[in-house]
């Protein structure tokens, strides 16, 4: 079989089997998590401009964006699928490379509504977007990942399998679905190699064309079914020849959503485990800014080429420059939304503190990339000490999981300022209950 095929014979069995509870609870997590990182991007100027834009798609059809607004399906993935990338706060799955809950769960929720599907309806299609998804990724592998924005690219596969979840598809509609997906799937890294707003439209588009795709299957549309491993597929223009052969093996037995990573601090991922070091050594040794003479951070290739920024201006670069968010974690003890403020980005300390630090690629770090985040911190200060740490994993990756009150408190911090403290819990409350609900939000 072809790897679409895999796929669909596994979501023809997915939907004749019950979910454990411990699934059910993670997809939760995974909901809460979107949501916290939908809020703050609403606000985004990308959106605003989407909003603007789409706007004869408002005030009109069954789904909702993030703001309550009524919207056609396909504008409501699209506009919320950007939104929950936009602020740089969304789930990852490590070992994919990739950012899977932006698409999959804005395409779910936006047929989900569109449908009136109920709570576990919904999250099992979200499981399902996953699940599918995140082996893609893995497949695709490093090589994809050089050239190409993997939340755009894969996310295409998470869109299309979990609203082909939420539709019911059968098995050679969901590999059509699939089949179409791979064709509509872009998104370049240049695209935010300097300062743009194109790179929450990656999210945005994924999940529009998995709905999209799924949509078209469900009415007939064929897809090419070897358009993942086949000669000119999508292994083969997008990566370097992968195999296929085991892409299904673990399908039902190893649930990926169990094992995503949460961000807890507010950027690029790339930069985590070198914030984590760093704040590990301000708080272990109660360093201030200007104790320190100098900083080294030594970590894996792509968080060099990706948080790429040595001298941001803006707050865009600012979450992707390795040593702003440093210099910002050692002067001010966080790495938050605050952080790309005016006032943050122009802080005369962290500045200062950026002159001092060195970055450089690790060949061992980088040898163990993608399974594993590692960065290393050497600080020397004014008085002559030398200081070093190894942060092995980032605060949020699966070795060092966020806890569901963690995960609770950072969906408040974002969703608070956006919808109020009352309207926040209330929701927070809904996603938990979500697989005893007849209805979603």
């Amino acid at each position: 079989m072809h790897a679409t095929e895999v796929f669909a014979r596994y979501a023809t069995e997915f939907q004749r089997q019950p979910l454990s509870g411990d699934v059910i609870h993670h997809a939760k997590r995974a909901v809460i998590d979107w949501y916290a990182s939908l809020f703050p991007g609403l606000n985004t100027p990308p959106v605003a401009i989407l909003e603007k834009t789409l706007a004869d798609d408002l005030d009109r059809g069954r789904s909702l964006l993030g703001n309550g607004r009524r919207s056609t399906a396909r504008t409501a993935a699209l506009i919320n699928g950007a939104a929950a990338h936009a602020a740089e706060v969304d789930d990852s799955f490590r070992d994919a490379m990739y950012h899977p809950g932006a698409a999959t769960i804005a395409a779910a929720l936006a047929a989900g509504h569109d449908l009136g599907v109920s709570g576990l309806e919904f999250l099992r299609g979200v499981v399902l977007g996953y699940e599918v998804s995140t082996r893609i990724g893995v497949v695709m592998g490093r090589p994809h990942y050089k050239f190409w924005h993997s939340t755009g690219t894969v996310g295409s596969f998470g869109a299309a399998a979990a609203v082909g979840g939420v539709m019911r598809l059968d098995g050679p509609a969901f590999a059509h679905a699939l089949a179409t997906a791979a064709t509509f799937a872009a998104g370049l890294q240049q695209a935010f190699r300097m300062d743009s707003m194109s790179k929450p439209l990656h999210a945005g588009r994924a999940a529009e064309a998995g709905l999209l795709a799924a949509q078209l299957a469900s009415r007939g549309l064929t897809g090419s079914l070897d358009v993942l491993d086949g000669d000119t597929g999508l292994g083969q223009a997008m990566s370097n020849g992968p195999d296929w052969s085991t892409v299904g093996a673990t399908l039902g037995q190893d649930f990926h959503i169990t094992r995503l990573t949460f961000k807890n601090h507010i950027g690029c991922g790339h930069t985590f485990a070198a914030i984590d070091g760093a704040l590990e050594l301000r708080e272990r040794h109660n360093l201030q800014a200007d104790e320190i003479k100098s900083v080294r951070v030594a970590t894996y290739r792509p968080a060099l080429d990706i948080a790429c920024y040595t001298t941001p201006t803006t707050a865009n670069e600012a979450r992707f420059s390795l040593t702003y968010v440093v210099a910002t974690a050692l002067s001010h003890g966080s790495v938050r939304l605050a952080a790309y403020e005016p006032d943050r980005l122009d802080d005369e300390r962290t500045r200062a503190l950026m002159e001092r630090m060195t970055v450089e690629v690790d060949p061992a770090l980088d040898a163990a990339f993608p399974g594993q985040r590692s960065a290393r911190i050497e600080i020397e200060t004014v008085d002559g000490r030398r200081l070093t740490h190894l942060q092995p994993n980032r605060k949020g990756d699966p070795e060092l999981a966020l806890t569901d009150a963690e995960l609770e408190g950072k969906f408040l911090e974002l969703a608070e300022p956006i919808i109020g403290a009352t309207q926040a819990r209330a929701l927070l409350e809904k996603i938990w209950a979500l697989d005893s609900r007849n209805d979603l939000f």
